[in-house]
C-alpha cells in the first residue's frame, strides 16, 4: 500500500471513529443534521451537501453546507421525485459524474443554484433498513466519484440514520410540546379579552390576529402581553 493510500485510509478510520464517538450525544435536532453535514464535508471536497429528512411521507430539507436560509425547512421533495425522490424510495446510492440536471430522474426547484451543478452523488439516510432522509453531495464542475468517496458518504448514511432519527423524534416532541403551550396561552388570553370587552371568542381571536399583524409580532407573544397586563392588574389589587 502506498503512503497516500495509507493516509487516507488512516482518515476514514478517523472520520468514522468520530462518528462512532458522537453517536450516543444528545444534541438538539439541527445541531446533529448540522454535524452530519461537517462529516460528509470532511470525508469528500464538495460545493454543495443538502441533508433532508423524511417527515410523514415526504422529504424536507433539513441542512445546507451553503447559507439557504429561505428554503432550509421550506423545501419539501416528494418520494420519487428528482434524483433525491429516486435515491429514497429506492433506497439505493446515485453517482452523476457531469451534466446531472439532464438525468431523466433530475428535478429542477428554481429557486437553488445547486440545479446547475454538474457532478451529484446522492445516498439514502437508513436506520434498521427504515428510511430516514437523505445526503446529496455536488459539485459545480464535472467530478467522477471514486469508489471511496461513495462507499464513505453511504456508510455515513447507514451511520447516523439513528441519531437522526432519535433527533427528530425529540424535535417533533418538543414541537408538540411547544404547541400546546401556545394554546393554553391562546386560550387564556381569548378569555380574558371575552371577559373584557363582552365579545365572543371568534372576535377575541380575531383582535388577537390584527394586533399580531399590525405590530409584525407574533401571536403568541401578543397573548402574553394581555396575559402579563392582566396578571400586573390582579397584582395592584
Amino acid at each position: 500500500m502506498s503512503e497516500a493510500a495509507r493516509r487516507e485510509e488512516t482518515s476514514d478510520i478517523d472520520l468514522l471513529h468520530e462518528i462512532g464517538s458522537r453517536m450516543a450525544a444528545a444534541d438538539p435536532f439541527h445541531e446533529v443534521l448540522e454535524r452530519v453535514i461537517e462529516m460528509v464535508t470532511a470525508a469528500v471536497r464538495c460545493d454543495s451537501c443538502f441533508l433532508y429528512v423524511l417527515d410523514k411521507d415526504k422529504l424536507v430539507l433539513r441542512a445546507s453546507k451553503n447559507p439557504h436560509e429561505d428554503v432550509v425547512d421550506r423545501l419539501v421533495v416528494e418520494m420519487g421525485q428528482g434524483v433525491t425522490g429516486w435515491v429514497a424510495e429506492h433506497k439505493q446510492t446515485v453517482a452523476i459524474a457531469s451534466r446531472a440536471w439532464a438525468d431523466p430522474r433530475f428535478a429542477v426547484f428554481g429557486s437553488l443554484p445547486e440545479d446547475r451543478f454538474e457532478a451529484f452523488l446522492a445516498v439514502p439516510i437508513l436506520c434498521r433498513g427504515k428510511l430516514v432522509g437523505a445526503i446529496n453531495v455536488q459539485h459545480r464542475e464535472q467530478h467522477q466519484h471514486s469508489r471511496r468517496e461513495i462507499r464513505l458518504i453511504t456508510m455515513i448514511g447507514y451511520l447516523v440514520g439513528a441519531e437522526v432519527e432519535l433527533a427528530r423524534i425529540e424535535y417533533e416532541k418538543s414541537q408538540l410540546a411547544e404547541q400546546l403551550e401556545t394554546r393554553k396561552v391562546m386560550e387564556r388570553a381569548k378569555g380574558i379579552l371575552q371577559r373584557e370587552l363582552g365579545i365572543d371568542e371568534e372576535s377575541a381571536y380575531l383582535m388577537l390576529q390584527k394586533q399580531s399583524r399590525q405590530k409584525r409580532r407574533p401571536i403568541r407573544e401578543i397573548a402574553e402581553a394581555i396575559i402579563l397586563m392582566e396578571d400586573m392588574k390582579r397584582g395592584k389589587k
